[in-house]
């Protein structure tokens, strides 16, 4: 069997690029092994099927027939007894499909039953504690009263938490 011939690399750029327009170039090949030429139906999966569903399903794989590009069937695995609620509502999930990508890729879903675990929720936000008097006699001498609200702010915000502070 004969290889095919290896394209040129890429360009090299030295300007920056944004993740954006990288992630579709390096995930593309994962993608396309499961069925899906564009990733924009998994990326875009909480939109199609909304949050309470999305929480519970993932899409596996998208399968055209032999030949042709549409018609397909969309495979979902989904949790628990979630499965009846998503097949009531398995037209409109196929209609945002189809619109989403742009033509009828989608016929038909096919639902499987498998574990997913849900994102984890985020915790309470905690309470600012009391702020020291050597904190507040320093925060009285600032004269400018947005400048003193920041600061105050900041902490505050520094007194709930532990260790150095977590850039996110």
């Amino acid at each position: 069997m004969a290889k095919k011939p290896e394209s040129p690399p890429p360009e090299r750029s030295r300007r920056p690029r944004r993740v954006a327009d990288l992630v579709p170039a390096i995930g593309g090949q994962a993608f396309r092994r499961f069925g899906f030429t564009q990733s924009v139906v998994v990326a875009r999966w909480a939109e199609i099927v909304g949050d309470r569903y999305a929480r519970h399903s993932r899409p596996e794989s998208l399968t055209m027939p032999r030949g042709k590009k549409d018609g397909g069937i969309l495979k979902v695995a989904v949790s628990g007894a979630l499965a009846p609620m998503l097949a009531h509502v398995e037209p409109q999930v196929i209609e945002r499909v189809n619109r989403l990508l742009g033509y009828n890729a989608v016929a038909r879903m096919q639902l499987r039953q498998a574990d997913i675990d849900p994102p984890a929720r985020r915790g309470a936000v905690p309470v600012p504690a009391e702020l020291s008097d050597e904190t507040r006699s320093t925060l009285r001498d600032i004269a400018d009263p947005d400048l003193r609200a920041s600061l105050q702010s900041l902490a505050e915000a520094l007194s709930t938490s532990r260790g150095p502070p977590i850039v996110r």
